[in-house]
C-alpha cells in the first residue's frame, strides 16, 4: 500500500493555543479568587472587581470586532499592541475566551508568546497587590 505525502492540514482543528483548557480555566479561577480575596481583605478596592468584569467584556468585544475586520479584509484592524494592553489591564481571561470561541489569534506564535507574558505580568501584579499590600 503506497504512502500518501499530503501536506499537513492547517484548518481549525489543527490549531492549538499552546495551553490546555483545564489549565487555563484553573488559572482563571485562581485569578478570580485572588481578586475576590484581595477585595474581601480590603487590599483591593471593590471598584476593581467591576473594572475587571468590564475590561474582560470589552476585550471579548474588541477581539470579535477584529475577527470580523480580518474576515472582511478591512484595512483598519485593531493593533496587536492594543489587544495585549487589554490583556495586561486584566482582560486576559476574556482574551483567552475570545481566542477560543472565535478561533482568532490562536496560530500566530509571536502573538501567543506576548499574550502569555501579559498573563504572567497581570497575575504577578495581582498577587503583589492582593497579598503584598499595595492597596
Amino acid at each position: 500500500m503506497p504512502q500518501r505525502n499530503d501536506p499537513p492540514r492547517r484548518g481549525r482543528r489543527g490549531r492549538h493555543s499552546g495551553a490546555s483548557t483545564g489549565g487555563v480555566l484553573l488559572l482563571v479561577a485562581a485569578w478570580a479568587a485572588a481578586l475576590a480575596w484581595g477585595a474581601r481583605a480590603g487590599q483591593i478596592p471593590l471598584w476593581v472587581l467591576g473594572a475587571a468584569v468590564s475590561v474582560n467584556v470589552l476585550t471579548v468585544l474588541i477581539y470579535a470586532l477584529d475577527k470580523s475586520a480580518a474576515q472582511g479584509g478591512a484595512q483598519r484592524r485593531t493593533p496587536e499592541s492594543h489587544l495585549h494592553l487589554l490583556g495586561l489591564a486584566g482582560g486576559w481571561p476574556g482574551a483567552w475566551f475570545a481566542q477560543q470561541l472565535l478561533r482568532h489569534k490562536t496560530a500566530k506564535v509571536p502573538f501567543r508568546r506576548m499574550y502569555w507574558v501579559t498573563v504572567a505580568l497581570n497575575c504577578l501584579a495581582l498577587l503583589v497587590w492582593a497579598f503584598g499590600g499595595l492597596g
